[in-house]
């Protein structure tokens, strides 16, 4: 491939206006086209290359990402370390709107999704224990901080099917389990990329209360709309977190 990059960045909803005026560019894979085009900037003297993990019009719902395609692109590109930003419900009271939380752990409850390059005749079984890069991890946890961010250093992701939100009766499981926060993406994403040998983060936006189990005060469960709001509430946050972790790295 032409094209070389440091480090990788997906995003979600709201993320596409972190690179601005960069070169853009289609990349194909053996599993087929990512995305979206890749973008790639010079951020803190580092090549950084950006791909939407929905694509720029949000034409993949969390089920059809193609996800072993964005994570052979980044491969291809030499990534070194992939930052992977995702919006996220909250499971737990103290964990509100507006946080971040760093997690360390992801629970998989999707289903017939891509989930490994590995189907055969070539047979790998990779440990998951640690999903995420403790390095990474540290490096974020410590830029929000320095940024004044709200910031949870550890947390359990719970990754669901979508497109829909949970139930009641599912958002009170997944907080009786102890679990944190709850989110479409986070696999096989993150597990892909440990297949890959790629070191990735997980930086999870906090923009609701899941099913409004667990609130300070009775509200209505999560809808697109409020999530939406809060993520653009939270942008500037978002783009300060991610610039000054690709400083660091």
């Amino acid at each position: 491939m032409e094209y070389k990059a440091d480090i990788g960045v997906f995003g979600g909803s709201g993320f596409y206006s972190l690179i601005k005026g960069v070169k853009e560019f289609q990349v194909d894979t053996p599993y087929g086209k990512p995305s979206d085009a890749i973008a790639i900037a010079n951020i803190h003297g580092k090549d950084v290359a950006f791909l939407p993990r929905h694509g720029k019009d949000h034409r993949y719902p969390p089920h059809k990402i193609p996800y072993k395609a964005n994570i052979y692109a980044m491969k291809q590109l030499g990534i070194k370390a992939l930052i992977l930003p995702c919006s996220c419900g909250s499971l737990q009271k103290e964990i509100k709107p507006g946080d971040f939380v760093i997690t360390d752990q992801f629970v998989d409850r999707t289903y017939g999704r891509e989930v490994t390059f590995f189907d055969g005749p070539e047979v790998k079984h990779i440990s998951s224990a640690d999903p995420y890069n403790d390095h990474l991890r540290k490096i974020a946890i410590e830029s929000a901080e320095e940024l004044e961010i709200p910031v949870h250093d550890k947390g359990t992701i719970v990754v669901i099917q979508g497109p829909r939100f949970s139930t009641k009766a599912e958002s009170k499981w997944f907080t009786d389990m102890g679990w944190d926060v709850v989110n479409m993406t986070q696999f096989p994403e993150g597990y892909l990329a440990l297949e890959q040998e790629i070191p990735a983060v997980n930086v999870a936006l906090v923009t609701d209360y899941d099913a409004g189990l667990v609130a300070e005060e009775n509200i209505m469960p999560v809808t697109m709309e409020e999530v939406l709001k809060v993520f653009e509430d939270n942008i500037e946050n978002v783009k300060s977190l991610i610039y000054k972790m690709i400083e660091k790295i």
